[in-house]
């Protein structure tokens, strides 16, 4: 059997984070704008979900096979795509701030092979998370602007199960995956143009386990009211890991879009 069809599902498979779904990140696409509600002890919170619609190029390698560079759009992505979410939320006492940002995804696929003698088909399901818990501190904090100092911690998983059917092969089943996490430090902020429209942005790198792990975003936000406003924009994000023949050298990429729900 030719390694070929199992190798593209394979690195499919590692592929997302779409969810990046498999998200990242990381910082959300949105950091909440200044204008916040307030409790009475003089704590404010956000929450935004977000939509990423990321493409991605790199080098994958598992299951002990060679590394092989891919180059998927967010389309090509989106046909294997079983679930994906993402979301970041937020708490802040005067310019401290503890923040979280979240993104899982789930695809899989299938392919047969060629004569079908070692296995007729073989079926791939990948799951990738990616979660960052930082704290920061407001080094410019005013009515229009405001700059946070961050640093935190970002997890990363990445779990890959190989299915085979018919053949010689038929009911044999592998994993491959890794987990890792890396320390993250940067910069995120956010200025109002007018009481409606701002500027929200961040940047973010760091090393652990990976040898390299950043993130990037410019976005553009309208407030429709004091709790709710809508930002886009566009974020790329790369990570450098590898152990054991283990390999995610990617970078991610992409337009995106979410809600940022003040309370």
């Amino acid at each position: 059997m030719k390694l070929g069809a199992a190798r593209t599902l394979t690195f499919i498979g590692s592929l997302l984070f779409t969810g990046g779904v498999m998200a990242g990140d990381i910082y959300s696409p949105m950091t909440p704008p200044a204008q916040q509600a307030e409790t009475e002890a003089g704590w404010t919170f956000a929450i935004a979900p977000y939509f990423w619609a990321a493409g991605i190029s790199g080098d994958v390698a598992q299951f002990g096979l060679p590394a092989v560079e891919v180059d998927s759009s967010f389309s090509d992505i989106l046909d294997h795509l079983d679930f994906g979410a993402m979301a970041i939320g937020e708490a802040r006492y005067d310019r401290y701030s503890i923040f979280g940002d979240v993104m899982y995804s789930k695809i899989s696929g299938s392919a047969g092979t060629p004569r079908g003698i070692v296995a007729s088909s073989v079926e791939v399901t990948s799951e990738t998370f990616a979660g960052l818990l930082g704290v920061g501190y407001s080094i410019i904090d005013d009515n229009s602007a405001r700059l946070d100092v961050v640093g935190g911690a970002r997890v990363w998983s990445v779990d890959t199960d190989l299915s085979f059917s018919g053949g010689i092969l038929d009911g044999v089943s592998r994993n491959d995956g890794a987990t890792w996490v890396d320390a993250m430090a940067g910069f995120r902020g956010n200025y109002a143009i007018t009481p409606e429209i701002y500027l929200t942005g961040w940047g973010l790198i760091g090393a652990g386990q990976a040898d390299l792990d950043w993130d990037v975003a410019a976005a553009i936000g309208y407030r429709f009211s004091d709790t709710i406003s809508a930002v886009v924009g566009y974020r790329a994000l790369g990570v450098d890991y590898s152990k054991d023949g283990f390999v995610f050298d990617v970078v991610q990429q992409g337009p995106i879009l979410g809600m940022v729900i003040r309370f």
